[in-house]
Formats: structure tokens, sequence, C-alpha cells
């Protein structure tokens, strides 16, 4: 497969959708041919990726632009054992106003609503977040399955899906069975994510493909096609619990399954790197793949987000940098 170069500027402007604004993959029947296909240089991807680093270099207002449109995308998450409804609804108030004031003022943004992909919980803050975020049309994904190991039993994870859409989830990221994956019966794996996406009704599918633990990147280019084909409206990367999370290695395997499986099928298939990306330049590299590997469109948050949880933070100082020449400390800023 070949792969999209461009090095066209990235202004704000500059980043609009050629494609529909969200996934459109209804799915298709289990094609084993093209699973089997699957096949990953991993010397020749490892370089590939330790490209992007040093590809492309963004400075001044291009990089703010850059920061303004990864905020756009980021799926702003808790999912801790000590969450409370309290930190779900400060989590969700950062999510409508990322940015301070004075940061609007600096960077002449004016009017323009400027605020998260979404914001992601577990089921039993669903409801919580849904009525903190009414009226701001940014959407509630419930982590579901048994997350994050989805080792429950299946009628259980199904039920919980079904449980998080009826509390109003407008996403589910669900997590599959590594095993499937771990032994090569894509029959079952396949099985099991069509089942969830049965659930999920009217709501989007993420599929969390767990690849820390896939142990090989033929193993995750594999589970990204068969989780395409059963009807994933995005893969992800990881839980973010896994001893390694999302890479450039892995995201360019997924990626360009997500290429492939477009140009076999005309279906749209968006992607989530979550886990571990908690810096600007961490964030900016994946937007970079995404442009090289997929164009422009995969830049917007109906087909690009970024699971995290501190990275808001760092973007703000680094949009703080750009606006007054000085960085602020962490705890400068609200909650992200």
């Amino acid at each position: 497969m070949t792969h999209v170069l461009s090095r066209e500027g990235a202004s704000v402007h500059h980043l609009r959708n050629a494609l529909p604004e969200h996934p459109d993959n209804p799915g298709v029947p289990l094609d084993l041919d093209a699973v089997a296909n699957v096949r990953v240089n991993l010397s020749a991807v490892e370089r590939r990726a330790a490209t992007i680093p040093t590809r492309r270099t963004v400075k001044k207002e291009w990089q703010a632009a850059w920061l303004l449109k990864a905020i756009q995308c980021i799926d702003l998450t808790t999912l801790s054992g000590d969450d409370t409804e309290g930190r779900v609804e400060r989590l969700c108030a950062k999510a409508i106003r990322p940015l301070k004031p004075e940061l609007i003022e600096g960077l002449k943004l004016g009017s323009r609503d400027i605020h998260v992909g979404a914001v992601c919980v577990y089921h039993r803050y669903v409801a919580t977040a849904k009525r903190a975020l009414e009226g701001t049309g940014i959407p509630v994904a419930a982590v579901s399955t048994g997350f994050p190991a989805g080792l429950a039993p299946l009628d259980t994870r199904i039920a919980e899906v079904k449980a998080s859409v009826a509390d109003g989830a407008d996403e589910i990221d669900i997590v599959i069975t590594r095993e499937h994956a771990l032994t090569g019966n894509w029959q079952a794996l396949y099985d099991e994510v069509a089942a969830f996406r049965e659930a999920c009704g009217r709501a989007h599918m993420k599929t969390i493909l767990g690849t820390g633990d896939l142990k090989t990147l033929r193993n995750v280019g594999r589970a990204s096609m068969v989780a395409m084909q059963a009807g994933s409206d995005f893969i992800k990367t990881s839980t973010g619990k896994e001893g390694v999370n999302a890479t450039l290695p892995v995201a360019l395997v997924m990626v360009r399954a997500i290429r492939a499986y477009r140009e076999a099928t005309g279906h749209i298939v968006g992607f989530k790197p979550a886990g571990g990306i908690s810096t600007a330049k961490d964030v900016m590299n994946f937007q970079f793949l995404m442009k090289e590997e997929l164009g422009n469109a995969w830049l917007q948050p109906g087909l690009f987000r970024v699971g995290a949880s501190s990275l808001l933070a760092d973007i703000e100082r680094q949009l703080e940098y750009y606006v007054t020449g000085r960085y602020a400390s962490f705890d400068h800023n609200a909650m992200a």
C-alpha cells in the first residue's frame, strides 16, 4: 500500500473535511482472506514511524492552530476507581470551556466555540455527564463490556452496552477478548464485535483492541480488519491500562488497515489512539501521522479522537506560552 505525503500548511482553516463528518461503516461479512492478507514488515513500520516526529516542524501560529484542533479531538477522560459525580461534573465543565478567557482573547478566537470531542466515563457516570453537558452538543462516551479486561460473561457485557445507551451514551468504547486475536480465532472475534455493534443501536462504537496485549503488529493489523468488518465505527489502540499503550508503530498499522478497508469496501472508519499521550508534542505526532497517511479529513473529531486525561493541561501551557511568552505551571491550569 502507498501512503499519502503532504507538506500543506496546517492552519485551522486548512483542516477541513473532504469526507462525511462521522464514520459510515455498516460492516461487511467476515472475509478471512482479507484478514490473512494483512501482513506487517516490522522493520519498515519502525523506520516509517521513526520519521514522523522528524518530518514536520510547525511553530508559532501554525503550532497553535494544530493544538486548537487537537483540543477538539480529545475524548476527555476519567476512568479511576475513586471517580465521583463531582469529579465528572468538573470534567464536563472543563470539556465545555477547555481554555481560559484570557487565552481565548489572546488567540483572537472571538466567539469561536472551542470544546473537546467527547467526555469519556464509566457507565456509572453516563447520566451525570449527560446532565452536565446538556445543550452543548458534546457527546458522552461510555467504556463498556467489562472494561478494561473484557473478560466478563458475554451476556453481561452486552447488557452493560445496552444500559449505557439507555442512560444516554452517544458513543460506546468496547473492549475485545484479546484471546481471540492471540489464538487467531477471527470468527469468534467477529461475532463478539458484531454482537456489541447490535447492542449499541444508535450509538457510535469504538473498538478497543488492547494493542499492548496483542504481542505482534500482525495481530494488531488483523484484529483491526476484523473489528472493522464487524461494524466498528472507530478502532482504538488501548484502554490506557495496558503496560504499553498508544505508539506510533501501532498507530501506523491501524491507520493503514483503515485505508485498506476503505479501498476494499468504501466504508469509513475513525481512529482513536489512547493511553500515554500526555504532551502537546505527543498529540501532534499522531496528528502528523493522520494527515500523511489518511489526509485532512482524519484530523476532524468525527474521524479522529485522542483518549487523554492530562494532555489538555500541557496543550494549555503551550498555548499560553504562544500568547504570553511564559510557561505556566501545571497546577496553574484548571482540572484536565
